[in-house]
């Protein structure tokens, strides 16, 4: 049985803002292959720039929320990581991890970390 691979949500948000930067180089470059028609040329450029310029505020929310993340020891690796939510994996070798007692021995899912999922286990409290 293949074992699942769990990423970091931290590391997943800087890589979705990485990917905006290249695509709105790329989306230039394709704007200098059409220099021969202004308008089109033009608006590569702005549509461009605004990806860059959306990877920028994107950088700078995850920079906001890496900053209320709680500071772990994963005890797999050993290594300092930041956890976000409820479950969530260690940054450097995606071992899942969770803080919240109810939670252990349960298999990993991401819709611990949602607001639906909590309203339900109150309910059944």
């Amino acid at each position: 049985m293949a074992q699942l691979v769990y990423s970091n949500k931290i590391n997943k948000i800087r890589t979705f803002a990485l990917s905006l930067i290249f695509v709105g180089i790329g989306v230039m470059y394709i704007g200098l292959l059409a220099k021969k028609i202004p308008w089109l040329m033009f608006t590569l450029f702005i549509l461009g720039v605004i990806f860059v310029l959306l990877s920028t505020v994107v950088y700078f929310w995850i920079g906001l929320l890496s900053t209320r993340a709680v500071p772990i020891v994963c005890p797999n690796c050993e290594k300092p990581t930041k956890m976000l939510g409820r479950v969530d994996a260690c940054m450097h070798c995606d071992q899942p991890l969770t803080m919240d007692k109810d939670l252990e021995g349960k298999p990993f899912d991401e819709k611990y970390n949602t607001k639906k999922y909590k309203k339900e286990e109150q309910t059944q409290k």
